[in-house]
């Protein structure tokens, strides 16, 4: 049997999706900070979440818009992803320092990163306070997916080769190879 340590409680459970999201109505008041607290609530109708401290200077900014976009992020990405975790909108324009660009989403006025492979525009159903973050619970409301992941021929969309990018444990790493895909498991066997 394997030793085990136990350690105080804590939350780890990675790896996470290392996302930028991206809010704000008007030009003067886009931003873009990094999350790794998101993820899927409920496929009908499809919902998801962000956790969000409150002093962060997004936070404001999407409590009052009551909308925001999750822009995953990729290889390509990680180091404008780090940086604007670690930066404040409060002291800089993160979209220009970075080079990134802001591009007109689909349904809501926030705008989208345009070189993120996925963008998920969310509208804000419920702000639930948990502690040190608070979770916007949101409807989503359009995905805008770049055509240079889907295959002309089967209409699939590979976003593995984006090469998506996730946070575990304070580093960003990459995906490795694919092992399965779901239900293998319990696929008959050709003969």
């Amino acid at each position: 049997m394997a030793k085990k340590n136990q350690w105080k409680p804590g939350n780890m459970i990675y790896p996470l999706p290392a996302v930028l999201v991206s809010c704000g109505r008007v030009p003067e008041e886009y931003n873009l900070f990094t999350v790794a607290w998101t993820g899927t609530l409920c496929t009908n109708p499809p919902m998801c979440y962000i956790s969000v401290r409150p002093e962060r200077h997004s936070y404001g900014i999407i409590e009052k818009n009551r909308e925001f976009v999750i822009n995953l992020t990729t290889k390509e990405l990680a180091y404008a992803t780090d940086w604007c975790g670690v930066k404040s909108g409060r002291d800089c324009r993160k979209f220009e320092e970075m080079g990134l660009t802001p591009a007109p989403a689909g349904v809501v006025a926030a705008p989208i990163v345009d070189e993120a492979p996925v963008s998920i525009e969310c509208r804000v159903k419920e702000i639930v306070p948990l502690g040190s973050h608070h979770m916007f619970v949101a409807d989503v409301v359009n995905i805008l997916a770049d055509d240079r992941y889907l295959d002309p021929v089967s209409g699939v969309f590979d976003l593995a080769k984006a090469e998506p990018l996730v946070y575990l444990h304070g580093a960003y790493y990459g995906l490795g190879g694919k092992i399965g895909k779901f239900g293998w498991s319990v696929e008959k066997k050709k003969r």
